[in-house]
């Protein structure tokens, strides 16, 4: 193992940085054996099968062309759960499980029912089910390919959410919809003008639906989802968004705007405003 193991490294060193090739080979194994890194350590002298050989050879030259590992290997890791993911669904983030973990030390009165919005491979929802058990927790996105890959994830992580299609732009015409106690969202949020400033590998892979928005209109999924949180969050609910970090006060004007209370902006580990929390009013 260990001889195929310095074959990676150099067939990727002159793409990667060493940190990341090592992190990549800790995902190769973990998805060929669901190896650790303590296993890659103790278990260096075991031999690789053919076929096991043959799978490493293609996903080397898939991440060659710069495509995600997580993509090569069809799976990531979030909040504890393995989460498959593929190219009609984004790749989850740590910012995003920062937001899981902010949602859970903030409610310590447990919701009963729980709505991602743009739900996408289903992470945030089913990281929310995963911690509030009793709670009915759903789901929705636009795309049906990444509810396919939502519901996928709900069964391999025996884990109970409803997911449903729908245009949350378009919430006001649909006729489904019933009161929760709490909103999370990972909108699109990331403005035209900035792709020049993102990797090819997000670029070329992930789905630039879940990730634009319009340079004059930024606050486009915010709006939306603020207004049907007005309408559909209990009296005392709460709503919780990832942001782009460029728009914080402009987000924290327009919940104000629409009458939410306990408004509150949090920094990621990276100290980038990327959280943003509400309360709807009671009355």
């Amino acid at each position: 193992m260990q001889a195929t193991i310095q074959w990676i490294t150099q067939e990727l060193l002159p793409l990667y940085p060493p940190e990341e090739i090592r992190g990549m080979v800790r995902l190769i194994f973990f998805h060929l054996r669901r190896y650790s890194s303590t296993d890659l350590l103790l278990k260096t002298d075991e031999k690789l099968s053919a076929s096991e050989l043959a799978e490493v050879k293609m996903m080397v030259e898939r991440l060659k062309k710069q495509e995600p590992i997580q993509y090569v290997t069809g799976e990531t890791e979030f909040c504890g759960l393995t989460i498959r993911v593929n190219p009609s669904v984004l790749i989850p983030r740590p910012e995003t499980e920062e937001l899981v973990d902010w949602i859970f030390r903030h409610e310590k009165e447990r919701p009963q029912s729980v709505l991602d919005i743009g739900t996408g491979s289903g992470c945030l929802a089913l990281a929310c089910k995963k911690l509030f058990p009793e709670a009915a927790v759903s789901g929705c996105d636009i795309s049906e390919a990444a509810l396919d890959t939502a519901r996928q994830n709900a069964r391999q992580n025996k884990l109970e959410v409803s997911f449903f299609q729908t245009d949350i732009l378009e919430w006001e015409q649909t006729g489904r919809w019933r009161e929760v106690d709490l909103v999370v969202s990972n909108p699109p949020y990331v403005t035209e003008s900035e792709r020049n400033l993102m990797l090819p590998n997000v670029l070329e892979y992930e789905p630039a639906s879940a990730l634009f928005v319009p340079d004059t209109d930024p606050l486009l999924f915010y709006r939306a989802i603020a207004l049907f949180a007005r309408r559909w969050l209990n009296p005392g609910g709460r709503l919780f968004f990832e942001i782009n970090e460029k728009f914080g006060r402009e987000i924290e004007n327009l919940l104000a705007g629409l009458a939410f209370r306990d408004i509150e902006i949090r920094s990621d580990l990276q100290g980038k405003s990327r959280m943003v929390k509400a309360i709807k009013e009671n009355k």
